[in-house]
């Protein structure tokens, strides 16, 4: 859906694409840390018609680079995509949650001592995004931080319910109890 969305806005070759989203801070929300796979998912939507070879060509001592456009049919797709995700909730599986299930087979000190680490993770994050949406904020429409805005949302969500969780395990309100 990145490399959709970016290429619908002009023809680029891979390694342009994958800056385009780190300069555009979407590697917060999409993971191109590897540009094998970008180059991989480029194949696919290649494969798939969703893109086509606009050229390609080398400038001096650069490698060959190829330029890739988005078809009507990946323009399509984009938008089927962007529809689906932003009407329907989807069944996703993070991490967290996976492990709060689990949390009993931690010791209490052992879970509060995690849970508190994660406090102070989750707080440097909020302060991190605060700072970069003040940044940015001062140069690019709001329209353009709405996921970041969800982000901090959630950051604060999480941070406050796991505030609660290291609180009960000082007051004694959530009793622990070793699996049988």
């Amino acid at each position: 859906m990145a490399l959709l969305s970016m290429l619908s806005e002009q023809p680029a070759h891979a390694y342009r694409l994958q800056q385009l989203i780190k300069e555009r801070h979407k590697d917060e929300v999409v993971n191109v840390a590897q540009r094998n796979s970008v180059y991989q998912t480029l194949d696919r939507l290649l494969r798939d018609g969703l893109i086509d070879v606009q050229s390609t060509g080398r400038n001096e001592n650069r490698p060959e680079r190829t330029i890739y456009q988005l078809t009507e049919t990946g323009l399509s797709t984009l938008r089927e995509w962007l529809h689906t995700m932003l009407a329907e909730p989807a069944r996703e599986f993070p991490e967290f949650p996976a492990a709060l299930a689990f949390l009993p087979t931690f010791g209490p000190q052992e879970a509060r001592a995690a849970l508190t680490r994660r406090v102070k993770a989750l707080e440097d994050k909020l302060t991190a995004l605060d700072a970069e949406l003040k940044e940015v904020a001062s140069f690019l429409p709001r329209l353009f931080l709405i996921e970041s805005e969800y982000q901090r949302a959630v950051l604060e969500a999480e941070l406050t319910y796991v505030r609660s969780l290291v609180a009960d395990f000082a007051s004694g309100r959530l009793h622990w109890q070793p699996p049988t």
